[in-house]
């Protein structure tokens, strides 16, 4: 299955359009490496998905094409969810 239709199918990120628009940006990756929303998952993958000042990383569990809002819960584990400081600014600004 595809990269975005994953994080769309799997409410992750609520349309895949914003899926393919993070993977282009560079803001998914995939068992470590940069992901592009083409990139084939597959059960046991991880995914580190950066949402603004959160950083959200999962394990791929289950796939299935469509889901109901209840089916959700077993297509994947959260292992971290981590907020990102924000960066002192060396200047004092």
């Amino acid at each position: 299955m595809r990269l975005d239709k994953f994080l769309k199918v799997s409410r992750l990120i609520k349309r895949r359009t914003v899926a393919k628009d993070v993977s282009d940006q560079g803001r998914v990756l995939l068992n470590g490496k940069e992901a592009k929303p083409s990139t084939v998952v597959k059960i046991g993958d991880v995914l580190d998905i950066q949402f603004g000042q959160r950083t959200l990383t999962v394990r791929i569990e289950r796939l299935t094409e469509s889901n109901r809002k209840e089916d959700v819960l077993g297509l994947y584990t959260i292992l971290k969810e981590e907020a990102r400081k924000r960066e002192e600014d060396p200047f004092g600004l």
